[in-house]
């Protein structure tokens, strides 16, 4: 009984916040603009903050996948976080990485053998310094209410992929399907059919994303085909580096001048991760060309600038404040006329 009057608490809380946010969410409309009309602006390159983007030159300032990252994300002016969604013992929708809870909160063990109350015991880490801090493991909706009319969400679901209707319907009843992006591997037009298919059980008005990855896509026409079945606003496009190859030197079959010419015939966003993936090879999704050549080597043109000259205009990172500098910096950003409002603290009760 206590977790139905807790859920319909936050739930309710949720939509008093939509209320209060009617008419003050311009913000979020530029942004939108901008996602869904790729060919007008090529001139501004989105940032997005791979799991709240919460590294400073190589340096953890906060935990992953927390309030804390997301705050940062908004002031700092990009365009949209990356939040990984897990689903707690109770069916709580909650984010988190990792299935299990050992690297980034003081917790131990599976996170899905845990209530969202016990959950709520567990500290999220600032991992590499191991600092515990205040902020406990965050609920969807917990961070749907930091984002409302901020920021985009790029939803990376860790569940099995029947999940993402009921995610979305999450979003929805908060007034926020249009806030958020779903996304799923696509390499072959069974896997189109499949997604075509998920999609009729979803909420209207949310952004399907492909990811589409050049191990698995070479070639332009599949590349069409997938993006043209869904409408893509953008496509998240893997450039695999392994250990021991050379940096990319042309970015790749899919930043060529054939995907160039499918994106701006389909209107999307060609967009790239520069961040890393532990204990892989650095740029290992950005053919050797990440974050770490950006900071580390101080080589932001050789990462950032690079992709941008191949028609990238949207980065995942996990470095915004980089990414953004450096982009300002070299006029690769156009400013919104409208700032972002500030967020507020989330209630104690959620």
């Amino acid at each position: 009984m206590w977790k139905a009057t807790l859920a319909a608490a936050v739930l309710t809380l949720a939509a008093a916040q939509s209320t209060a946010f009617a008419g003050e969410n311009s913000h979020i409309d530029e942004i939108r603009q901008r996602l869904q009309h790729a060919n007008h602006w090529r001139d501004h390159v989105m940032v997005v903050a791979h799991r709240g983007g919460g590294l400073a030159q190589g340096a953890k300032l906060f935990p992953e996948n927390s309030v804390a990252a997301v705050r940062n994300a908004i002031a700092l002016g990009a365009e949209m976080v990356e939040l990984d969604i897990q689903k707690s013992r109770d069916g709580v929708f909650v984010v988190f990485h990792d299935s299990w809870l050992d690297r980034t909160s003081t917790c131990k063990g599976e996170l899905a053998k845990r209530t969202l109350a016990e959950l709520k015991q567990c500290r999220l880490v600032i991992e590499g310094t191991g600092e515990a801090t205040d902020e406990a493991v965050p609920t969807l909706v917990e961070m749907l209410a930091v984002a409302r009319g901020r920021i985009f969400i790029n939803i990376d679901n860790k569940l099995p992929a029947d999940e993402l209707p009921e995610i979305v319907a999450v979003a929805e009843r908060m007034g926020m399907a249009d806030e958020i992006i779903i996304k799923s591997n696509l390499w072959s037009a069974s896997k189109v059919d499949e997604m075509k298919r998920l999609l009729q059980r979803t909420a209207p008005g949310v952004v399907f994303m492909p990811i589409i990855a050049d191990d698995a896509v070479r070639d332009a026409e599949f590349l069409e085909a997938a993006t043209s079945a869904f409408a893509a606003d953008a496509v998240e496009l893997i450039a695999w580096h392994r250990g021991g190859e050379p940096m990319t030197e042309n970015g790749g079959p899919l930043f060529g001048a054939r995907a160039r010419a499918v994106a701006a015939r389909g209107d999307w966003h060609l967009w790239v991760n520069t961040y890393a993936i532990v204990n892989k090879p650095a740029g290992m999704l950005s053919g050797g060309r990440g974050d770490q050549l950006a900071t580390v080597a101080s080589m932001p043109g050789e990462a950032y600038g690079f992709w941008v000259d191949r028609g990238a205009t949207i980065i995942q990172t996990d470095e915004p404040r980089a990414a953004i500098e450096w982009l300002e910096a070299n006029d690769y950003r156009v400013p919104y006329a409208a700032e972002p409002q500030p967020v507020a603290e989330i209630a104690a009760s959620n």
